[in-house]
């Protein structure tokens, strides 16, 4: 069956897109037609895109840091203003330096530093089995290890004090907002991904609690958090012996904040 690739494939499937209320039909429709390896396979990917599913999921990757990732159905998507962090953890990232990648999703946050530094030595972890799968995938495109587990618990003994950088983008939403996010993200990303608890930050501060012991002398703790929530996250870093900097981008709408050992 040969591959759909001619203007009248792309406008067809323009023209599906806008009538489902898809605000960038034309760009979307490149990538989809693109994406098909048959008429039939192009008619699938339409009709799931016009259902509701994320492009990412529908083509099976998306752009970050300018790396393409795999990003499998159910994975949570990497978000635009999680970039902000990558640059944040790039900076202080040495080469041969042990980056560790907490609720790392489809690992795209190592991935991207792996690219912008190398070489590191990657670790990346998850508890969603789904993740931990899509992670090994792109991981094994820079090296690296990908563990299946509750945050640090899976992790070699022998990283204990080694880590130079610790990137976390754990689950920051509170449960009772949740049901305020876009469709796609509720009906089409794991809920372990989303849902931080009552105020948003349970799993945060778990992450926060223990990274004294993994970080090196030099180390760094990086955690996405939101503007509302960076003096509470703030507070946990400071609450376990680490010296705190939220650090915020206006272009990105992003806040991180950095824990670090105090200076000697």
């Amino acid at each position: 069956m040969p591959t759909p690739s001619s203007p009248a494939d792309v406008a067809a499937t323009v023209d599906q897109l806008r009538r489902a209320g898809c605000v960038f039909a034309e760009e979307e429709a490149l990538l989809l037609v693109a994406a098909a390896q048959s008429a039939a396979e192009l008619v699938t990917m339409v009709n799931r895109r016009v259902a509701g599913s994320p492009l990412e999921h529908v083509v099976g990757w998306a752009s970050f840091c300018g790396v393409q990732v795999a990003v499998h159905d159910g994975v949570f998507i990497p978000r635009r203003r999680s970039e902000f962090l990558v640059q944040q953890a790039v900076a202080l990232t040495p080469v041969e330096g042990v980056v560790v990648d907490l609720c790392c999703g489809s690992g795209a946050f190592g991935v991207a530093i792996a690219h912008a530094v190398s070489p590191v030595k990657l670790h990346s972890v998850d508890t969603d089995p789904a993740a931990a799968a899509c992670a090994r995938t792109n991981l094994a495109l820079v090296g690296g290890v990908v563990y299946e587990g509750d945050l640090y618990a899976p992790l070699p003994e022998a990283l204990r004090n080694h880590v130079e950088v610790v990137v976390a983008s754990a689950p920051y939403v509170p449960t009772g907002e949740i049901r305020l996010l876009p469709l796609e993200a509720r009906a089409y990303e794991s809920p372990i991904a989303l849902d931080g608890g009552s105020d948003g930050l349970d799993v945060v501060r778990r992450v926060i609690a223990e990274a004294p012991r993994w970080l090196a002398p030099t180390g760094h703790i990086l955690v996405e958090t939101s503007e509302r929530q960076a003096d509470d996250t703030a507070a946990a870093v400071t609450e376990c012996g680490l010296v705190a900097t939220v650090v915020q981008s206006r272009d990105f709408e992003a806040t991180v904040v950095i824990g670090a050992h105090a200076s000697e």
